[in-house]
């Protein structure tokens, strides 16, 4: 893989990686990082920080430490604020804005567990992967 490349990580996989950080999601972040750029958009964005904001998360790491991670992984990641593509493909409707994203801010790989997501495998030659398909891809 070359540098650059742009990726979408679902909701679920960043905030894995938060809470568990020895975790195959942490490490996903980690290596991309490493080879490309992670783009959000604002409703993406808006989605973690209310997950993220969850008392149930509150045993495994501090509301400061979360908006720590937030302000810091703001830095690293490119907001794309472009939408002109819309769609309603997948069988999830809020699940259609991480399709949007990866089409609009012209993503290679949409990364996620989400069967949702899955099973529109490519989608618009994007690449819709489970995190250790995509592991076994990269060095």
């Amino acid at each position: 893989m070359t540098m650059n490349k742009r990726f979408v990580l679902d909701t679920n996989v960043i905030v894995s990686a938060v809470l568990f950080p020895n975790s195959q999601p942490n490490l996903i972040i980690k290596k991309i990082q490493t080879i490309g750029i992670i783009i959000q958009s604002p409703s993406t964005w808006l989605e973690l920080e209310n997950v993220l904001a969850r008392p149930k998360f509150d045993r495994y790491i501090t509301q400061t430490e979360r908006q720590t991670f937030l302000l810091d992984f703001s830095q690293t990641i490119d907001l794309i604020l472009e939408d002109s593509f819309t769609t309603n493909e997948c069988r999830d409707p809020k699940d259609n804005k991480y399709l949007e994203l990866a089409v609009n801010g012209k993503a290679e790989y949409l990364i996620t567990g989400d069967q949702d997501l899955l099973v529109l495998h490519p989608f618009q030659s994007i690449n819709i992967l489970r995190i250790e398909q995509f592991l076994s891809l990269i060095p």
